[in-house]
């Protein structure tokens, strides 16, 4: 695997330009009849395209390189199609089926997708790959992307906590839910409690793990609770199942109780309207996985595909937090983009692994957040 450094230049999309937050790092199916388009076939777990996170950003992605939109899904079935895993059972199986129809290029989102991407690119030597959130399948044909998810998540701590301060709320409490316990949602709950703590030092912090993407029911219950116990603001990385987390604030907010839901992946401002320009999601981490789909797109059709890790940080744009909600004043979005740009001029160092949190002292012992997959 060829391992070098390099920023990524722009990529010119039908619809207009996007810039790929995205950086090198070391370490039959449809003929689409677009001139030079190659054709692709997205494969997610339960949750699917619909769940208003991450698979949705693939999903975009894909439509944009084909100049498609969400309402106008022209090339469906010609250039490009979605299939949904039901079980993890199902994965090599449609892995191998999607192989077999000859796609130029086979799109796996997550981390529970990398055993059997590794497995069945084994088997497939010229069949192309990529998939999101995994950097250590080392195959040839497989493009892996990996976000600094606990950077713009360290931004959505930052931002709860300065309106805790903001809404007068005397000792604030917080919570995070996330979906199956791994190394990449590891980056997402350290992130946020490190962000949380480098403006309220004594936040506490509890966490659960709902180990599925596609529970929203898991994650509205523990929200209600906490909610009910006085905790402020949670920040679910969870798939579908942190909607659960945005109906309960939903229904909170609408009752006058002040409690916030932070998104996740996507900007979940508009999932939270619970009145007319209203919403319970106060901010969301953005990550973009939507430019990890058009980059590989670009890289087949340019004959650039090789096996290696693509890195999306906060310096190009790979990750982000939302600002959408009116909620936000001047005064914590000032302060938060000054605390961004001093995380991309080094200033700040934001800690991904929980061994390093603890270490640092800034992590509560007894998180469910593991450092190996």
């Amino acid at each position: 695997m060829k391992k070098v450094v390099l920023v990524l230049a722009v990529l010119l999309l039908a619809a207009g330009t996007l810039f790929v937050g995205c950086k090198k790092k070391e370490a039959a199916a449809p003929a689409s009849d677009q001139p030079g388009k190659p054709s692709v076939m997205l494969i997610t777990d339960a949750t699917g395209i619909d769940d208003k996170s991450f698979n949705a950003a693939a999903w975009r992605g894909i439509l944009s390189y084909y100049g498609d939109t969400w309402e106008n899904q022209a090339g469906r079935g010609k250039y490009y199609d979605v299939v949904t895993c039901q079980t993890q059972d199902a994965y090599i199986p449609t892995l191998k089926q999607s192989s077999d129809q000859g796609y130029d290029l086979i799109v796996a989102t997550g981390f529970t997708f990398a055993d059997a991407v590794g497995e069945v690119a084994q088997l497939y030597p010229e069949q192309k790959y990529m998939i999101v959130d995994v950097d250590w399948v080392g195959q040839p044909n497989v493009m892996e992307f990996i976000f600094t998810e606990e950077q713009g998540s360290y931004l959505v701590g930052v931002t709860a906590a300065l309106k805790a301060i903001e809404d007068n709320v005397a000792s604030p409490r917080f919570g995070f839910i996330g979906g199956v316990p791994g190394a990449t949602i590891t980056k997402f709950e350290i992130g946020y409690i490190q962000g949380l703590k480098s403006v309220l030092p004594n936040a506490q912090v509890a966490d659960y793990y709902a180990n599925d993407w596609g529970k929203p029911e898991l994650a509205k219950t523990q929200a209600k609770n906490w909610y009910d116990s006085g905790v402020y603001a949670i920040y679910s990385a969870a798939g579908g199942t942190g909607n659960g987390t945005i109906a309960q604030a939903k229904e909170y907010r609408a009752q006058g109780k002040n409690v916030w839901a932070i998104g996740v992946d996507s900007d979940q401002y508009a999932d939270g309207i619970y009145a007319a320009s209203q919403s319970a999601v106060l901010t969301s981490m953005i990550k973009k996985v939507e430019t990890a789909s058009v980059y590989a797109l670009k890289a087949v059709e340019n004959n650039t595909f090789q096996g290696e890790v693509i890195v999306c940080d906060m310096a190009v744009d790979g990750v982000d937090y939302a600002v959408t909600n009116p909620e936000l004043s001047t005064d914590i979005r000032t302060k938060v983009n000054a605390v961004k740009q001093d995380i991309i001029s080094g200033k700040i160092t934001v800690t991904g692994t929980y061994k390093a949190a603890r270490e640092a002292g800034f992590a509560p012992a007894g998180l469910g957040a593991i450092d190996d997959n």
